[in-house]
């Protein structure tokens, strides 16, 4: 799935990825290729990923939301 994690002064991460896991309000949870569409606020935590060559990548946010439609996910966080 094509994946995009920004905040407001940079670009983390653009690329394909197998899955990726965020803190929510109500937990951390993974979305895989083909998740359902879905919009959720995300909380203090971090950001993990998994990229199309295997490598495992993790970021550590202040917050922000994740949106995911049509197999392209987005995730907007504060550092």
């Amino acid at each position: 799935m094509k994946v995009e994690i920004i905040s407001p002064s940079e670009t983390l991460f653009e690329g394909e990825a197998t899955s990726v896991t965020v803190p929510s309000m109500m937990g951390p949870f993974t979305l895989l290729e083909h998740h359902a569409a879905i919009v959720s606020v995300l909380e203090a935590g971090k950001v993990s990923l998994t990229d199309d060559k295997g490598e495992h990548r993790e970021f550590a946010i202040k917050g922000g939301f994740v949106e995911n439609h049509s197999n392209q996910l987005t995730v907007c966080v504060e550092l």
